[in-house]
């Protein structure tokens, strides 16, 4: 495939060596000091688009794609409260619109262990549930979005829990979960999810030990998204 890559940092150049070793070619590696190259682009001979960019600059860059009949695969978090945009955009064109939270076949196991989990606690009183998770200093959005996508998880499974606050910046309420968001180099991610009671504490961590998990996702979805349609999502590719 011709890959485009929207967001050439850290993430954007390994997915590229990712995409290259895997045989793939790279369109265009598209960061905030070439943007004027996207002008020159032919999109007919661009296969998909991978879009690891700034939360700021997401959504012009999936419709600069989508309106040119791109298919997208994005991983950038903080931008979701215009998702529903992109979603609308997505359907308009006809166009394939690909987003996770994190791209690791790990993490998506977690997210389901996360799920059944809270879904065994919904049924146990006594234990109050919490979330940390723990990024390099470079990380602009906060809590992130892997952590956010695992709250949902235990908002879809846990009637006392119906919205999370980040500890230090907002207030806690009754019936939110708190997360505690830390910023320390060089770590690439790590969740946990605790619940702790007078008698004990059950605690699921999942740890990334380098960025290549979620860069090979990304690259292995953009290859499964060809000849697809619609908005899709980590569920659809591993068919869970």
């Amino acid at each position: 495939m011709n890959i485009l890559i929207l967001g050439y940092g850290k993430m954007g150049k390994i997915i590229g060596e990712i995409a290259e070793s895997r045989g793939h070619s790279l369109a265009a590696k598209i960061n905030i000091d070439n943007r004027e190259e996207l002008k020159t682009l032919d999109p007919s001979k661009i296969d998909v688009a991978i879009e690891f960019s700034q939360p700021e600059a997401a959504v012009e860059n999936i419709s600069w794609a989508m309106e040119r009949g791109i298919p997208v695969v994005s991983g950038t978090t903080g931008w979701l409260s215009r998702k529903a945009e992109i979603e609308k955009l997505t359907s308009k064109q006809n166009g394939a619109f690909f987003y996770a939270s994190n791209y690791s076949i790990g993490v998506n196991i977690f997210f389901k262990v996360n799920e059944f989990l809270a879904k065994l606690m919904n049924e146990t009183p006594g234990y109050k549930a919490s979330l940390e998770e723990i990024h390099h200093t470079e990380k602009k959005d906060a809590p992130s979005g892997t952590a956010i996508t695992l709250a949902e998880g235990i908002f879809r499974n846990m009637d006392r829990l119906k919205e999370w606050n980040l500890v230090g910046h907002s207030p806690e309420y009754e019936h939110s979960l708190p997360i505690t968001a830390k910023r320390i180099d060089p770590a690439p991610g790590t969740h946990i999810i605790r619940y702790s009671s007078e008698i004990d504490e059950i605690e699921i961590r999942h740890t990334a030990h380098s960025r290549q998990g979620f860069a090979l996702g990304a690259v292995l979805v953009a290859e499964w998204i060809q000849g697809r349609k619609g908005v899709l999502t980590m569920d659809d590719f591993l068919s869970f």
